[in-house]
């Protein structure tokens, strides 16, 4: 017996002595294989195809400049580099616009998957190559050679692969199709869903309740052309009353629903002329999408001769898109240029009339024709394949049904041939804001607000990308039937009719997502949901309070967090706590509001007050309204309203009674039934409400894609720091914890070298990088850096095979 302890107590012995070793081993393992997978960032690496060499250099921001002598071997190379970078985040780009994503991560991702493969998109990218001029194709193939040549380039595939124990799949030339509709729907989706929930309030309301919530703007409106609009008067008791007792009318108020953010896919540009700016105009951008680690941008730099001027050389920096071959915003020595998306109406649902014989057959201007079914099926990792049927009519594929059961079909330029292109590496060799306008307007992207500047001092507003050209007499921004064949789209509009202005007296631009223009160039581009002029207006006056510019000038207007928008917010917020009767929270609540400062800034209570006690006014009042939808349609929720701001302030002026929610005898009953919810709510937490700061609540959570599928201890080591953020939604400096400016730049095209720029999220997507969120903290705290890249760092040349053996 005691041999045997004996025994059993070295076994533990040994056990004990070797699980450290084990752990170290298993460790050093891990970090060896990270290491594999680590991008080459010195040395000579060979790749086929190439004519020449191509110098890639790397500054300490890790920003790439390419040098080539012509632009397919750049392409070529910027894939190679894209592709040791960011090979994950392209794969998840074109995943996510295929609908394939449960081929890398199982049923999880099975919803996301049958809600996207519905728009077949990989059927349509591959027909839309085959469309691309011979010169294109060109470069998405070799752009593509060069992507796969980079990933196999790699001692390890790239690490995500590793944790999720999958293999990556080579790029095909189509993928990089799937990347630009993939911002299709990052930037459009939101308005082809809006309409339906439209639908569905038009019917559920009277026609001026409707009116008085779905209107196109109002007082915070600042276009370049026109007047802001007159709001609608609320509908009458007559018309509404929304104090009768209905037994039917149900309440659906989101509680805390004022800790979520306002938030839409958006951006900031704007321009002033070179009469302004001492020579050469100068361009601001910053475009507000979500925000993960790696940034979705990548700082890039193209260097290559003229192709028809030997003697000029392409000088071109701003951002490319990994997964793609061009610069998407950026400047090229002669031009700059900046995106913002349109919110344009580029997309339609058509009332499908089905044969009440023959549920296959719909009817069309010829007659009854067949639906086509399509079978795709969807790969589901670690279980059995699924099969999706896509029923499509001539118009688009059947996704939805209105408010009255009948089919919708989808009619979304994204669907449309020639709806992607690379026209954009156009504006590469552009030189004038003439030339660049007539680039934009042919370029397959989605429907973006272009503005443009070049050395000699113009600037311009246009919009890139498709247009539809509607006919008929329907209105867009609602289900139509078009079986008669007399209303519909027939093909792009063309550019000659495109919203255009050039120079403008002002000699200033600005855009922040709200409607640019009026009259008939605000037909052509329609109402896809508009945000809220408040940022907007907040620019366009900063901008005006001068008559000279630097970068530095605009570069200040993109960081502005006054909260010029809640200020009127706050003086209800203090009347009404002075309606409030003596109580710990009013008490409360009145000492955090003697901090306001004016801004969105990090230690303030009392914006973030005044910001709680906004939305849930808002939600009170417009959850009155949408209780009458519901009354016939039970499941109906409220779309995002982003102008409902000029309903609710009206309601709040006149005070119609017929319009109060029925649990409150007058409007200031309801005020102050809000004050005192949210002030409960934040003295209920640690440290009561003068705990509750803005930056509390804005804190970032800027995320790797993997991070939440990890272990805390990993995805803290994979995400970026959670900073408190300042800033918020109706402002310039628009910020949420995972969402606002993903990058910011000011640059006057002959001049960037005094240009500015900054990016969150870091540029490279390997966490043993140096490059892995680097230039993040600059981001943060509002430094920026130099709109060139710096002095390389790193030197890597990429041969022609025979060159470097």
């Amino acid at each position: 017996m005691i041999v045997a302890m004996m025994r059993r107590f070295n076994l533990i012995r040994w056990l004990l002595l070797a699980l450290p070793v084990l752990a170290l081993l298993l460790t050093g393992a891990s970090w060896l294989l990270l290491q594999g997978s680590l991008p080459k960032y010195d040395g000579e690496a060979p790749v086929s195809g190439l004519s020449t060499s191509v110098a890639v250099e790397r500054d300490a921001l890790g920003s790439v400049t390419l040098r080539a002598q012509d632009r397919f071997d750049l392409a070529r190379a910027l894939g190679y580099v894209h592709a040791q970078e960011r090979f994950f985040e392209m794969d998840l780009m074109r995943r996510s616009a295929a609908g394939e994503l449960a081929e890398l991560f199982g049923v999880a991702a099975l919803p996301a998957d049958r809600k996207t493969r519905g728009h077949r998109m990989r059927a349509r990218a591959t027909a839309m190559l085959a469309d691309l001029p011979e010169v294109q194709r060109r470069l998405v193939n070799a752009y593509r050679d060069g992507v796969n040549e980079g990933l196999t380039a790699l001692m390890v595939r790239p690490f995500p692969y590793l944790l999720t124990r999958t293999q990556p799949h080579a790029w095909r030339s189509e993928d990089s199709l799937l990347v630009i509709l993939s911002m299709y729907f990052t930037l459009q989706e939101s308005s082809v869903q809006r309409e339906l929930q439209l639908s569905t309030l038009r019917a559920g309301l009277p026609e001026s309740a409707y009116q008085f919530l779905a209107a196109s703007g109002g007082e915070w409106d600042a276009p370049l052309v026109g007047a802001p609009f007159q709001w609608p008067h609320p509908p009458s008791s007559e018309e509404l009353d929304l104090r009768k007792p209905d037994p039917d009318r149900k309440r659906n108020i989101q509680n805390h629903r004022n800790d979520q953010h306002d938030e839409a896919s958006g951006s900031n540009s704007f321009a002033v002329a070179g009469s302004l700016a001492a020579g050469a105009a100068l361009v601001a951008n910053d475009m507000h999408l979500s925000l993960r680690t790696p940034s979705l941008w990548f700082r890039t730099r193209l260097i290559y001769p003229h192709p028809h001027r030997p003697e000029r050389v392409i000088d071109t920096n701003g951002v490319s898109l990994p997964g793609a071959p061009a610069i998407v915003v950026g400047s090229n020595r002669h031009i700059a240029w900046s995106f913002t998306n349109s919110y344009g109406d580029m997309a339609d649902w058509v009332r499908i009339m089905v044969d009440p014989a023959d549920s296959s057959r719909y009817r069309s201007a010829e007659g009854w024709k067949s639906v086509t079914v399509h079978r795709e099926i969807l790969r589901v990792r670690g279980t059995t394949d699924e099969m999706l049927e896509v029923r499509e009519t001539e118009w688009g594929p059947i996704l939805a049904s209105d408010h009255d059961g009948t089919p919708l079909a989808l009619v979304w330029v994204a669907h449309q041939a020639n709806s992607v292109n690379l026209d954009l590496i156009n504006l590469e060799q552009v030189e004038t804001v003439d030339n660049a306008i007539i680039v934009a307007q042919n370029a397959g992207i989605p429907a973006q607000n272009f503005i443009v500047g070049d050395r000699d001092g113009n600037i311009a507003w246009t919009i890139a990308g498709r247009i539809p050209l509607r006919i008929g007499q329907y209105n867009p921004s609602e289900p139509a039937d078009w079986s008669e064949g007399n209303t519909g789209w027939r093909g792009w509009l063309e550019s000659a009719k495109y919203p255009l202005i050039s120079n403008p007296p002002e000699q200033r631009l600005w855009n922040g997502n709200a409607r640019a223009v009026d009259g008939a160039m605000l037909e052509h581009l329609g109402d896809g949901g508009y945000e809220l002029g408040a940022r907007t207006q907040q620019i366009r006056d900063s901008l005006q309070k001068s008559e000279h510019f630097i970068p530095a000038d605009l570069f200040s207007i993109q960081l502005d967090d006054r909260a010029l928008f809640l200020s009127r917010w706050r003086q209800l917020l203090e009347r009404t706590l002075n309606l409030a009767p003596a109580s710990a929270w009013r008490t409360e609540t009145q000492a955090a509001l003697r901090d306001w400062d004016g801004h969105a800034s990090i230690n303030s209570a009392a914006y973030r007050i005044v910001r709680t006690f906004r939305q849930e006014v808002i939600d009170s009042i417009l959850d009155n309204f949408s209780a009458e939808a519901r009354r016939r349609y039970p499941n109906f929720l409220l779309p995002r309203l982003a102008q409902s701001e000029h309903a609710v302030w009206i309601l709040l002026e006149q005070r119609p009674l017929h319009l109060l929610p029925p649990e409150y005898t007058d409007w200031n009953q309801l005020l102050v039934a809000c004050a005192q919810r949210i002030a409960e709510r934040m003295q209920a937490q640690p440290g009561g409400i003068t705990a509750r700061t803005w930056g509390e609540q804005n804190t970032a959570a800027i995320q790797h894609p993997l991070s939440r599928m990890l272990p805390g201890f990993i995805a803290q080591w994979l995400d970026m720091p959670r900073d408190p953020l300042p800033g918020d939604s109706y402002m310039p400096r628009i910020q949420s914890p995972n969402f606002g400016a993903s990058q910011r730049f000011v640059v006057a095209p002959g001049d960037e070298e005094q240009g500015y720029f900054s990016m969150p999220g870091g540029q490279s997507g390997h966490p043993l990088s140096p490059y892995y969120g680097s230039g993040h903290a600059d981001w943060v705290t509002g430094k920026a850096t130099a709109f060139l890249p710096g002095p390389p760092e790193h030197r890597l040349s990429l041969l022609p095979p025979r060159s470097s053996q």
